[in-house]
Parts: structure tokens; sequence; C-alpha cells
């Protein structure tokens, strides 16, 4: 039952496996112990140490309480999440999850941190080429679990500008971006985000070049990422990263203010 890994898992889900077979041994459990105490089968705790199937939330969850692991089981598994996301974006997610401030200026869609689990799931019915029912279970999760940000301690400030036109768009029909726009005012609402609206009656704006994200890290260093089509760009050079923070300043001062965004996101969900 301890098999040899498949030559085509990542290393993460390597190392995963790794930690958790010797934590495993250290306990002198069998897979079948092991699975017993986490109310899984052994053969689910082979296929993870294997490599064949990878392990999901509930799995670690159960392998950290089994195994008393101190949170080892949990800290394996911080990288073996991050592979859930696209190969572009890992690199921004941590640097998101563990950013003072960030803050987004978004044109066709609304940002994935104010994304109501529907609204997400509905994106990827418009996904080309089409991903495998599993594939998009996972960065559903996966985008989910951004949502840490919101609650984590120290609180992170959290700024975003959004089209208006991205918010009209009626991503998965009118009962998702009914539920949607409900997400966004509940967002709204805490006092670590700025939600702001840009209206389509300002015929210009200072990012009229694209969408970005400006990243104040725990060092008080700031960074912009840009994104588009798969491929991402992170900007770090002060020269660059000053203009293009002095555009998303600008933009904030052009769009309608939150208590105006709110209300017309209230009114775009009572025209459904």
């Amino acid at each position: 039952m301890g098999g040899p890994k498949k030559n085509s898992s990542s290393p993460a889900a390597q190392y995963f496996a790794e930690v958790l077979r010797m934590l495993r041994t250290k306990a002198g459990l069998s897979q079948n112990e092991l699975g017993e105490r986490m109310n899984y089968t052994g053969a689910a705790v082979s296929a993870v140490e294997t490599c064949a199937k990878p392990a999901t939330d509930e799995f670690i969850e159960a392998a950290e309480k089994a195994l008393d692991a101190g949170g080892l089981v949990a800290a394996a598994a911080k990288y073996l999440r991050l592979e859930r996301y696209p190969a572009h974006f890992q690199g921004f997610v941590q640097l998101e999850q563990e950013a003072l401030s960030v803050s987004s200026y978004c044109v066709q869609l609304i940002h994935g941190l104010l994304q109501a689990e529907s609204y997400a799931r509905a994106l990827y019915d418009h996904a080309v080429p089409p991903l495998e029912p599993e594939e998009i279970e996972q960065h559903i999760a996966a985008r989910m679990d951004r949502k840490a940000l919101f609650d984590r301690k120290p609180v992170a400030m959290i700024s975003v500008v959004v089209e208006e036109a991205g918010l009209r768009r009626l991503i998965g029909g009118e009962c998702v971006m009914r539920r949607q726009y409900e997400h966004l005012v509940e967002c709204a609402a805490r006092p670590n985000v700025a939600l702001q609206v840009m209206p389509m009656s300002r015929a210009g704006h200072a990012c009229l070049a694209g969408p970005l994200t400006v990243i104040e890290t725990p060092e008080e260093v700031t960074l912009v990422y840009l994104e588009g089509q798969g491929n991402s760009h992170l900007v770090s050079k002060p020269d660059e990263v000053g203009v293009l923070a002095r555009r998303y300043a600008m933009i904030r001062t052009q769009a309608l203010n939150p208590e105006e965004s709110v209300s017309l996101i209230k009114q775009l969900a009572g025209e459904l």
C-alpha cells in the first residue's frame, strides 16, 4: 500500500505526501489505522501518500487532528493549496494574503475577493478550453480561500474600483447576479473595505489602459500586479510603480464614492 509516487505529481503534492507518511510512521500507525482515526479508508490514505489523488480540505483537517500534528500537516498543505491557482497567479496569491493593503481596478468582471460562489462558478461556464469538473471545483475552492484576507489579523485594507459595465454583465443570469449584488453590499459594509463604481457616464478616466492591483507588503513596499489572458507581470521598479499607483489614486477621485456606489449596486439589483 506504500508504492512509489507517481512521476506526474507536483513537488508540492510529493512534499505533502512525504510529511503525511513521516508523521503517520512516527505515530506508529498503519494506513488503515490512520484512516480509521480520520473516518477514511486505508485506501484513501494510500491514495494521498502515493499522490494518486489530491488531499481535500476535509482530508487535511482530519489528518491534522488524527495525528495531533501541531500544525505540520496544515503547514505542508499551504503549498498544496497554492496549486489550485493558475501557475501565473500563485506568486500573487501569496503576496495578496500577506498584504497590508490591496487596491484593485477591475474592468470586465468583479474582483475575485468580492465574488459570490455562484458568480465564480458561473464564470467557468465560459472557460475556453473547457475545464474538467474536478478542476472547476478546485479553482472555486481556491477563490473562496482568498476571502480569508477579510478576517485576517492584522486586518488588511481592501479598496476596489469596478466598472459599472462589469457590474451590468449578467454572468450566470439574473438569480446569480442578484446574489452577487447582495454579496457586494455585504462586503462594502465591512470597515476595512472600500468599494467604488466607475460610472459609464464618465467618458474617460486615469486607468483606461487596463486593470491593475496595487499591493502594500508587510515591509511597506509597494508593488503593482498586472494580469490579462492568462499572463501576469509584477511591477517592482519604483518609478513604474509610482506612475501606476498615482493612476489608481486618481481613479478613486473619479469614481462614485462608496455610498453612491452601494446605492447604484442596490439599484441594479432592483432592476432584475
